[in-house]
């Protein structure tokens, strides 16, 4: 439950929610969040070099996502603010997807080539640098000898910033089978940490 003032301002004059599930009004709905969302998509990724074919496609593939989960709106913002963080992931996720769509998935998944960015230089000594250091180190390590074959190539590429669709039609899978396989890395990794000399704080300070 949200109390009344959190849910006043989050309120907006225009119920998104009813309009959009009313047979009468919408085609009218739709019309009023398609241009709000190419507004949005627009500022987004004209910047980032994409055109407005891009944001058309990626409004149309928002807009379908938006009214399949439409029910998961709880209200904790504004319903076209919602909706527009959605459909900036979904761009996102479309611009990750290009990127990788040439690149080998034994080449980003390759134990040798793997890097995860680090908030320090190379030349950085201080107590945090090292620490980084360190838990990268224990992390390549878990990753190594803690996981299968199949939860390696998942957890390498989601790090190399291959996006989970992409995997999915790599391996042969789909998506809810790579979430499967990322969680229950998760949970050997997690097991990995707790056995080492970090605590889990010490992880979430670091990488925070």
């Amino acid at each position: 439950m949200y109390s009344t003032e959190s849910q006043s301002m989050s309120a907006e004059p225009y119920d998104w929610v009813e309009k959009l599930k009313s047979e009468s009004d919408r085609e009218e709905a739709i019309g009023k969040l398609r241009e709000i969302l190419m507004r949005g998509l627009k500022g987004a990724f004209f910047k980032r070099g994409q055109n407005e074919a891009f944001c058309e496609d990626i409004c149309q593939e928002s807009l379908i996502r938006i009214m399949k989960n439409i029910d998961s709106f709880e209200g904790r913002s504004k319903f076209t603010t919602w909706a527009i963080s959605i459909a900036i992931r979904v761009g996102i996720s479309e611009l990750r997807r290009r990127h990788h769509k040439d690149v080998s998935l034994d080449a980003i998944t390759s134990g040798n080539d793997m890097k995860i960015e680090l908030a320090v230089s190379e030349d950085d000594v201080s107590g945090n640098a090292i620490d980084q250091r360190a838990i990268l180190a224990t992390l390549s390590n878990l990753i190594e000898n803690q996981l299968t074959e199949k939860q390696r190539t998942v957890v390498r590429a989601l790090l190399g910033g291959m996006p989970v669709e992409e995997i999915a039609r790599r391996t042969n899978s789909n998506r809810n089978a790579v979430y499967k396989l990322f969680h229950d890395a998760k949970q050997r990794l997690k097991s990995g940490f707790e056995n080492s000399d970090f605590s889990l704080s010490d992880i979430e300070s670091v990488f925070a």
